[in-house]
C-alpha cells in the first residue's frame, strides 16, 4: 500500500481502463497483447468506423478483412485467431451475460481454456469488464516489485497474483487504480532503463537509492 499511496499521490486517480462498454474491454484486452495502448486505440476505432465492433458482426467478418482492421495493433493475424477463438467460445457458452453470472473461478478458468487467451488477458477482462476481484500481473508490475525487493521478479503469475490479493483489501477499484497506477510509474519513470530522479517512489526504491 506504501507504492499505491506514493503513486496516488503523484499521479492522482487513474481513468482506466477506457472502453464505452464491456464488449470494448474484451476486444482490448486480446488486441493490447505485445504492443502498446495507442496502437490498440488505432484498431479499435477502426473497428468503430466500420461499423463492427460488435460480437456478431466480428464473427461475420471475413477473417482477412478483420485482420486488416486490426493491423494497428501488430500480430494482427495471431490476434485475428484469438480474437475469433475469444467470441466462438463466449458465444457457446452463452454471451457476456452468463459470463458475468459465473463463479469468479468458473469465469477464469474457461477464459484460459481459450487458445491464445492467458492469464493476464483473461484478468484484463474480469477485472475491467466484470468488475472482478482479481489483480493484473504484467512486466510493469514484475518491474517494480523487483526494483523495490518486494519479487525477484522471475515468480510465475499466479504467484505474483495471489500474493497482491492476499496482501491487499479485496476491493475492485484498488485493483483497477493500483494497476493503472504501475502503468503509468512505468511510463513516467520506471522504465526499462529507469528514470530514478523522476521517480515519485525514489525516497524508498532500493535501486534509485543505490
Amino acid at each position: 500500500m506504501a507504492l499505491h499511496d506514493g503513486m496516488l499521490a503523484a499521479y492522482g486517480e487513474q481513468a482506466w481502463w477506457p472502453a464505452d462498454s464491456q464488449f470494448e474491454v474484451v476486444v482490448g484486452a486480446v488486441l493490447t497483447q505485445n504492443t502498446n495502448w495507442s496502437n490498440v486505440e488505432r484498431a479499435i476505432n477502426n473497428l468503430k468506423m466500420a461499423g463492427v465492433l460488435d460480437h456478431q458482426a466480428i464473427l461475420d467478418l471475413p477473417r482477412e478483412e478483420l485482420a486488416e482492421l486490426i493491423r494497428p495493433s501488430g500480430y494482427y493475424n495471431v490476434k485475428t485467431k484469438r480474437l475469433l477463438a475469444l467470441l466462438n467460445y463466449l458465444q457457446r457458452v452463452g454471451g457476456l451475460e452468463v459470463l458475468a453470472e459465473q463463479q469468479l473461478a468458473e469465469a477464469r478458468q474457461g477464459l484460459l481454456s481459450v487458445n491464445g487467451i492467458g492469464p493476464e488477458t483473461a484478468d484484463d477482462i474480469l477485472l475491467y469488464a466484470f468488475d472482478r476481484p482479481v489483480f493484473v500481473i504484467d512486466t510493469y508490475t514484475r518491474r517494480l516489485l523487483a526494483r523495490n525487493n518486494l519479487a525477484r521478479g522471475t515468480e510465475n503469475y499466479e504467484d505474483l497474483r495471489l500474493g497482491f490479493e492476499a496482501a491487499l483489501p479485496m476491493d475492485v477499484d484498488l485493483f483497477k487504480q493500483f494497476h493503472a497506477l504501475i502503468v503509468q510509474h512505468a511510463k513516467e519513470a520506471c522504465r526499462k532503463q529507469p528514470e530514478c530522479g523522476n521517480c515519485c517512489l525514489g525516497g524508498t526504491c532500493p535501486q534509485a537509492l543505490e
